[in-house]
């Protein structure tokens, strides 16, 4: 079966069967439903790669802190081991550079793709129909159950966090959280909240802060948080970044950490250790996890089998300075 016969069955021209074959947009979602029918019907297979090209491909929304950095150590140690070229692509804080992207990395066409930015089923089958297997690094958002991830145990985290807390006195604890949308970061928040009912406790949505992950999120929430009259004596943060504005918000105020109020982020960038008090908080093993994505993406070009689609890395407690007992 040609793909000339292809395109008389379906109605379409040999440019437009040529598109759907390899993942290339342009093509209406009706007409690549025709075409791919007919691809199954007569049994079409599809050409498969012959060579190599000895690269990989490594897709961020946005760099624009340690977070992202910490993923491309773990990608380039793979990369190195194997003798295998890594193509860097951001697509900036609008995402203007995805209307493009599809069609360079298809041109490029390499062994494998690591995807930090959450791409969606479109995305996902122009991959397929190209042969570049992808894996998504910590997705955000629920996947199909064939979509291969490597993600941390966000919820465990949560609850750590609290346990840790719990154990040292405090009763009245806050959280400064993210949109519950995104998948990792609605994990932390209801990890936590099973800490403080495990306890016999309630997480009070008063104490519950929704924000973005940035310090200037966390100061904002923690200014509110701390400014109450019956203000927590510890708080939790979705990440490093908003604690470090817990931090802030903390001096702006004259409080003490960790006398007046205790601090806990998550994931354990390097900064974490650096501040003063250097910061409790839950690691997420990022490095870790973007070594086991780049191993898993380069297997699946390879074509060699894998035990499991998804994996999630522990995470652990880094139990620091910044908290204590509350003083009252």
């Amino acid at each position: 079966m040609t793909i000339a016969a292809i395109a008389e069955s379906a109605g379409v021209s040999v440019p437009t069967v040529s598109k759907v074959i390899n993942g290339r947009s342009g093509v209406a979602a009706q007409t690549r439903a025709r075409v791919e029918a007919a691809i199954n019907q007569y049994g079409y297979r599809r050409p498969s790669p012959t060579t190599r090209t000895n690269l990989m491909e490594l897709v961020f929304d946005e760099i624009e802190d340690m977070w992202g950095l910490q993923i491309i150590r773990g990608v380039e140690r793979v990369a190195r081991q194997h003798g295998v070229g890594v193509v860097l692509t951001e697509f900036g804080p609008d995402r203007n550079a995805i209307r493009y992207w599809i069609d360079d990395t298809l041109a490029r066409r390499p062994d494998c793709l690591v995807t930090v930015a959450q791409l969606d089923a479109e995305q996902h089958r122009q991959l397929r129909a190209r042969g570049i297997p992808f894996v998504v690094f910590d997705p955000t958002v629920e996947l199909p159950d064939d979509v291969p991830f490597v993600g941390a145990t966000n919820w465990a985290g949560g609850r750590a966090a609290a346990r840790h807390l719990i154990g040292l006195g405090h009763r009245r604890m806050a959280m400064i959280a993210a949109d519950e949308r995104i998948l990792c970061c609605g994990a932390r928040l209801d990890g936590y909240r099973s800490g403080c009912e495990a306890a016999g406790l309630t997480l009070e949505s008063e104490l519950v802060r929704r924000t973005g992950l940035t310090r200037e999120g966390g100061e904002s929430a923690a200014l509110e948080l701390l400014s109450r009259a019956d203000r927590p004596t510890a708080i939790f943060a979705a990440n490093d970044l908003q604690a470090l504005g817990v931090y802030q918000a903390a001096r702006r105020l004259g409080l003490r950490i960790p006398a007046d109020v205790s601090v806990v982020g998550f994931d354990d960038l390097p900064i974490a250790a650096l501040v003063e008090p250097a910061m409790t908080t839950v690691r997420q093993p990022l490095v870790e996890m973007a070594v086991f994505a780049t191993e898993l993406a380069l297997s699946l070009s390879r074509g060699e089998p894998t035990p499991q689609v998804g994996v999630e890395l522990a995470t652990t407690l880094t139990v620091r300075q910044s908290t204590a007992p509350p003083s009252v």
